[in-house]
């Protein structure tokens, strides 16, 4: 952080460049409303009236608050939703792409209803957390069947939607609508903490409760949705978890964290369980590649590591992968090529996956002219990744590989309708 810099006279002599989430901001004197040298102001153990927390948010938003994010122009129910599911757990500057290429596919709730999940899954490949994207297409499907396409403004119907909790609910709403519905994601969590100093980790049940509780109280009768992503900002860009910038905060002469010295210690982590080894396992992908340049996957369960994506043939060891080899491409093992090992982290474990290449392997009756994705019953799909009109969802190692292979990038071009 670069700090104000002053004359011996305490006057304003240069800005400031803050840099938070690659965002540069030029700051003025006024730019955060907060005190200067000259204010001669001590903060205080007295946190501010929840009354008073809009109005002050909603000055600081107008003022230096986020205002030209994609979802926040042309802004509707349905777009605040997508948004609202893809930064879950995803920060702003990943999705911003990844928004505008889902909503030149499916710029309405019932383009999305209709679109095949496939589809779907490969606009959000590389995003993960795939359970997101099928949750969207169900509730997109439940919404054109329940209310006509139109995006539901009751709280309770919108709560009910799958991939939808409380927080994400009332996020919709107040952004969307203007109505009065308290949020608390991660980043609330951390202001209503620390301003108000609320001791234990926001896990614990008695905590949330009291967070919510601040959470109804701070939330303003109007201006809802400038304060609603006035709070948001605040914690993504300013109280962030390490190293908050409590100088350039609106509330800093009212948060009791800060007046206490304690806005390292709080939000309190969660209690750290005894130390493990990290679990790893092992895995071999059987990568059947044809003459015409089509790749062999498979539909992975809908439950489990990257449900309902297509994925090369996976086995827990090279003797099942050459097996199966033998027995459908009538090949020895000796035509399995062994490429380089991958390498990927999961939340709780690490995989390390051995991709075996098999070369010209005859796929369907090559006397019939066949399209470039030929599926199979066996739930298995012959997949060219050249042709841009089919489109499967991948996991990222998946994608990567095939990229790799074929000398093909499967994001959309510039001059492609999906960005």
């Amino acid at each position: 952080m670069v700090w104000r810099t002053f004359s011996s006279e305490g006057a304003w002599i240069a800005p400031i460049v803050l840099r938070r989430e690659s965002i540069v901001q030029f700051l003025t004197p006024d730019t955060y409303n907060v005190p200067t040298m000259t204010d001669q102001v001590t903060p205080t153990e007295v946190p501010i009236d929840p009354a008073q927390m809009g109005p002050v948010l909603v000055t600081w938003q107008r003022r230096s608050g986020r205002q030209d994010l994609p979802w926040q122009r042309d802004r509707s129910a349905y777009r605040v939703w997508v948004s609202e599911i893809m930064l879950q757990q995803t920060q702003v500057a990943t999705v911003i792409g990844y928004f505008e290429r889902f909503m030149a596919r499916f710029p309405t709730v019932s383009a999305l209803a209709t679109a095949p999940i496939d589809e779907v899954l490969h606009l959000w490949t590389g995003l993960g957390y795939y359970a997101r994207a099928r949750n969207l297409h169900r509730a997109a499907q439940h919404i054109a069947g329940h209310f006509g396409g139109e995006f539901p403004h009751r709280f309770d119907d919108v709560a009910a939607l799958p991939g939808i909790g409380r927080s994400t609910a009332g996020a919709i709403l107040a952004l969307a609508f203007d109505e009065r519905q308290p949020i608390l994601d991660g980043n609330v969590k951390r202001v209503l903490g620390r301003v108000f100093a609320i001791e234990g980790n926001a896990s614990q049940r008695s905590v949330e409760q009291r967070l919510w509780t601040l959470a109804e109280a701070c939330t303003p009768a109007q201006d809802v949705a400038t304060y609603t992503q006035a709070i948001m900002d605040l914690g993504a860009t300013v109280c962030s978890r390490r190293n908050p910038a409590c100088a350039l905060c609106p509330l800093t002469t009212q948060c009791v964290a800060r007046a206490t010295g304690r806005q390292h210690e709080i939000p309190a982590p969660k209690p750290r369980a005894t130390r493990k080894v990290r679990p790893s396992r092992v895995c071999w992908w059987l990568l059947p590649i044809d003459t015409e340049g089509r790749v062999l996957l498979e539909r992975r369960p809908e439950r489990g590591i990257w449900g309902g994506l297509w994925c090369p043939m996976q086995f827990d060891t090279p003797t099942a992968a050459e097996s199966y080899a033998r027995q459908r491409f009538a090949v020895k093992p000796a035509a399995l090529e062994a490429l380089g090992t991958i390498d990927h982290a999961f939340t709780h474990f690490d995989l390390t996956i051995t991709p075996l290449l098999l070369r010209d392997a005859p796929s369907v009756d090559t006397s019939v002219a066949m399209p470039d994705a030929v599926m199979e019953p066996s739930g298995h799909l012959w997949y060219n990744p050249r042709d841009g009109a089919i489109r499967v969802g991948l996991p990222a190692p998946a994608k990567q590989l095939l990229d790799d292979l074929l000398g093909q990038t499967f994001e959309p071009s510039r001059n492609s309708p999906y960005g």
